[in-house]
C-alpha cells in the first residue's frame, strides 16, 4: 500500500488540503492529528448488582385495579 502524506487544516469542521493536491472522488483518506488532546468520553453503563445473588429483592410485583375501584 503507497502512502502520501499532506498537511491540512480544518476549517468550519471541513478538512481543507492545499490547493495543489488534488484526489478523485470518494478517495479514502486517513487522518492523523498530531499534539491535540481530546476530551474524555462520557460513557453510560449499566448498572450491575454487586451481590447478584440479592437479585431477587428488586422483582417487580404488578397489581391490577379495576376501573371501578372506587378510588
Amino acid at each position: 500500500m503507497a502512502v502520501l502524506t499532506f498537511e491540512g487544516i480544518v476549517e468550519h469542521g471541513q478538512i481543507r488540503l492545499p490547493d495543489s493536491v488534488t484526489l478523485p472522488e470518494r478517495t479514502k483518506v486517513y487522518v492523523v492529528i498530531p499534539d491535540v488532546a481530546s476530551a474524555p468520553r462520557a460513557q453510560v453503563r449499566s448498572p450491575h448488582l454487586a451481590h447478584p445473588e440479592q437479585a431477587a429483592d428488586f422483582a417487580k410485583q404488578m397489581i391490577e385495579v379495576s376501573p371501578d375501584a372506587g378510588i
